[in-house]
């Protein structure tokens, strides 16, 4: 293994469980705890960790659960993943379907592709999905948006919000997160989004999360819902094999987006099969 490539799953490892110890490292990578401590210098160097005594942890400390980016600073990370993650979305988006897109990044990546499959009717509380909508040319899918309060991310949430996603009844939500993780399952850091996301969740016959490889591990002040309430997960290729684990081990279908490819094909990796 290259030191770039060794370099880049220590920096996995420690966006994934926040802190990690030189000797696990060594175990690992099968290398010796010399030369992790020199990757762990050049890591520490740009920037991408702190160096502890005994090991590393995430550059800055953990962000607090609460720490909510707006759309613009969240637009411009992991843009070719979103780009892969939303390409195998759609294709499971059939013409004529109610579908239910909550805000962020992800599922406005999404609503570009859907704006081609004729006869849809898309429910969400996200001004940014229901502008690139409005804006489709021909034949534009029927756009119903919630109301509600803004948050820093441009999401719409709240009792308004709320009450109107109860009266619906859609084929399939997709839902954008802010963290996954084994035990606190699909979470937000805003309170009154997870209420908002949760009743749009219940909304929909079929729940589909979107979320690239960077989510794993994180975790968002509020449970919007635990991993196995989801049919399917969407990622893309830079998971590592214990996120993959974890989702089929609550027996939900992941769907492995490849990056370099961005297209309409994917990789399935469903529940129980490597």
């Amino acid at each position: 293994m290259l030191a770039a490539e060794r370099q880049a799953r220590i920096l996995q490892e420690v966006e994934h469980l926040g802190a990690v110890r030189v000797s696990q490292l060594a175990r690992l990578l099968a290398v010796s705890e010399m030369t992790i401590r020199r990757d762990l210098d050049h890591l520490a160097a740009r920037g991408s960790i702190e160096k502890v005594h005994g090991g590393a942890t995430v550059a800055g400390g953990a962000k607090p659960s609460t720490d909510e980016p707006g759309f613009e600073a969240k637009w411009a990370q992991q843009t070719a993943e979103k780009e892969a993650i939303a390409a195998a979305a759609a294709a499971m988006v059939r013409p004529g379907s109610a579908v239910g897109l909550s805000a962020g990044t992800t599922t406005w990546t999404l609503a570009h592709r859907l704006r081609s499959i004729p006869d849809l009717t898309v429910v969400t509380n996200s001004m940014r999905v229901a502008d690139v909508l409005h804006k489709a040319p021909g034949g534009a899918p029927n756009v119903v948006l919630t109301g509600g309060v803004r948050t820093p991310s441009d999401a719409l949430v709240g009792p308004v919000a709320v009450s109107s996603l109860r009266l619906l009844h859609l084929d399939v939500v997709f839902l954008g997160v802010h963290g996954i993780h084994p035990r606190a399952g699909f979470t937000t850091p805003n309170l009154l989004e997870a209420d908002t996301d949760q009743a749009l969740v219940a909304a929909g016959q079929r729940l589909v999360v979107l979320a690239d490889h960077t989510k794993w591990g994180m975790i968002g002040i509020s449970t919007i819902a635990p991993v196995d309430r989801a049919d399917v997960v969407v990622t893309d290729d830079g998971l590592h094999e214990d996120g993959r684990a974890s989702v089929r081990e609550r027996g939900v279908e992941l769907v492995v987006a490849p990056v370099a490819g961005v297209g309409p094909s994917r990789a399935r990796d469903t529940a129980g099969v490597s």
